[in-house]
């Protein structure tokens, strides 16, 4: 790829210097020259069909674009200042100067355009900086170097995990014996936008797993979403004629499999739970004595009602808030011991910096701190761990995984953690388990 960009960028330095010969050619060369144009900005994409997927193609067109746009903008800028200083007429250094002008202008918003619409790791955090910054001077070329790195690397990474995908397609290492049931947490949803666990589902599947959705309430009490998720397994097994099923639970849905788990134990092969508060959050405990009771009410009707709306059948706000307390998660690990014949383990993370979370983590990280410690920005870890076996995540850098980063809620690719393959693991270790 380095030749192609060398070479795109040669042609973008030759095309925007040609202004001199077109004022001198005959005027039918200036169609020429738009042909010429229209072709080194469709080049790009041409040069990426070895990519897999047609939005990364898109992402490699732009990167392209706007490095040909960096490299020859200072060669045609110092071209027209020794045409100035050669002594060229005027007229003639700002007519070529045009040219140029046309020429750049093409390939940065081709490129910023392929970009903005293509990448998922700018966020929307660089899309906004890189709109403001636009029109400061130097400051919009720092911005528009860190665009070009960010998705350049978001290609590079997507291609590793494409061809890795590729390599052991045949292999099916998440084809388990039962199907995989992920669980969703408090106050949110199973829709298929946004996607609660991101990119998670659709890798497993590329790799053989067959993957189902609790599709429970958003909020309600520990007991009532253990005898919605029951209902779920149990239609699960029948439908697909299953025996059990999987379970990976993310946060507050950890505790209702448990729940789950004492009512229908019989129909769950094994249990992980992701980052899921077992001994409760005791910042919650402090919210809910220090809140008074009329602001909760408040709250929690406001909350029913745009969940009612949203698909839950009857919303319990306050109830599913109070099974997160420490006391009432120490009450409930006593009523319910591991299930007999569940192979059942946790996993858990943490977030080193608030500034490593998104809104609203990176507010409760110093709450949670205060009260529990080292924590994923909302669950201590000192509250993670349950089962046969525990897993802290502690990736090198400062940044650490947030309670969203672990389910790929955000779909950014993080430094020294690759989210996806860490699932495909888990789900290929409950293979090579048996279940």
């Amino acid at each position: 790829m380095l030749f192609y960009e060398i070479l795109f960028s040669a042609l973008c330095a030759v095309q925007s210097n040609v202004g001199l010969w077109l004022f001198k050619a005959p005027f039918w060369n200036w169609f020429l020259f738009a042909a010429c144009l229209v072709f080194l900005n469709l080049l790009p994409f041409l040069l990426s069909k070895n990519i897999h997927s047609g939005r990364l193609r898109v992402c490699r067109h732009g990167v392209f674009c706007l490095r040909g746009f960096l490299w020859s903008l200072p060669v045609g800028v110092v071209y027209h200042i020794a045409l100035f200083v050669r002594g060229k007429n005027i007229k003639t250094v700002l007519s070529s100067a045009l040219v140029l002008a046309i020429v750049e202008f093409t390939l940065f918003w081709n490129g910023m355009i392929s970009v903005y619409l293509s990448s998922v790791q700018l966020g929307i955090h660089h899309r906004a900086v890189g709109f403001l910054l636009g029109l400061v001077p130097v400051f919009n070329l720092f911005m528009l170097v860190r665009i070009i790195r960010i998705v350049d690397r978001e290609v590079r990474f997507e291609e590793q995990k494409n061809r890795l995908n590729e390599q052991r397609r045949n292999e099916r290492i998440c084809t388990t014996r039962y199907p995989i049931l992920l669980v969703h947490g408090v106050f949110f949803r199973d829709f298929k936008f946004p996607p609660y666990w991101g990119r998670i589902p659709s890798e497993l599947q590329k790799n053989g797993a067959q993957v189902f959705f609790g599709e429970h309430s958003s909020a309600l009490s520990v007991a009532d979403s253990g005898e919605e998720l029951c209902k779920r397994i149990e239609a699960i097994c029948r439908d697909v004629k299953c025996e059990k099923v999987n379970v990976i639970a993310h946060s507050k849905g950890g505790l209702d499999i448990r729940a789950a788990a004492a009512l229908c134990p019989q129909k769950i092969a094994s249990i992980t739970t992701i980052n899921t508060p077992h001994r409760g959050c005791q910042f919650a405990d402090y919210l809910l004595k220090k809140v008074p009771p009329s602001v909760q009410e408040g709250i929690a009707k406001a909350y029913n009602a745009a969940a009612l709306k949203l698909g839950d059948p009857a919303p319990d706000f306050l109830s599913s808030v109070r099974d997160l307390t420490a006391k009432n998660t120490a009450e409930f690990g006593a009523l319910h011991p591991l299930p007999q014949g569940v192979f059942c383990r946790s996993v858990g993370s943490v977030l080193k910096i608030p500034a490593g979370g998104k809104f609203p983590l990176n507010f409760t990280y110093r709450l949670a701190k205060h009260f529990d410690g080292a924590n994923d920005g909302l669950v201590a870890v000192s509250s993670f761990s349950w089962g046969e076996d525990f897993k802290l995540l502690t990736p090198v850098g400062r940044r650490g995984i947030s309670h969203g980063d672990v389910i790929d809620l955000n779909r950014e690719n993080i430094e020294g953690f690759d989210v996806r393959e860490f699932y495909v693991a888990l789900v290929s270790d409950l293979k090579n388990r048996g279940f």
